[in-house]
């Protein structure tokens, strides 16, 4: 296995590891084909120095992906942070250390961008994800909120 940027012929993979989810097919606009809208996103991101999205690949293809934004702030001293989303590991890969590796890679990559803090949400029913979060280091801290428009 290694880790990669992703490139625009990845998108049909990542789109359908992001569908490899209960909860995100359970969600409005969900779909596991990458739709104009995803087209004109991911370029979005591939065109933004501050957005990078991460894969892990093996010889069976994708096994897991996030996206990483870094942030400037203008709190704690000025200090930058990481926001870390969409994190998948393809349900077959789940337990193999897939995940861990994807944010110990980027985590070292917010690092030296210059990042003070690393942050994701993630859903309250996600109780896996949490227990696996926490057994990386991170803590709940804050209570996120979000507004669809």
């Amino acid at each position: 296995m290694h880790i990669r940027l992703a490139t625009v012929e990845d998108l049909d993979a990542i789109c359908r590891l992001l569908d490899d989810d209960d909860l995100a097919r359970s969600r409005d606009g969900h779909s596991s084909a990458p739709t104009e809208a995803v087209g004109a996103a991911f370029a979005e991101i591939q065109a933004d120095a501050n957005n990078e999205l991460w894969l892990a690949a093996g010889e069976e293809g994708l096994l897991g992906c996030l996206q990483l934004t870094f942030i400037p702030g203008l709190t704690q001293g000025g200090m930058r942070r990481a926001l870390v989303e969409a994190v998948r590991v393809r349900g077959d890969n789940r337990g193999q250390g897939i995940g861990a590796r994807l944010m110990a890679a980027a985590i070292e990559r917010a690092r030296e961008r210059g990042c003070g803090l690393v942050q994701l949400t993630t859903d309250k029913r996600r109780l896996d994800a949490h227990r696996f979060y926490r057994g990386l280091g991170f803590v709940d801290s804050h209570e996120g909120m979000k507004l669809r428009l």
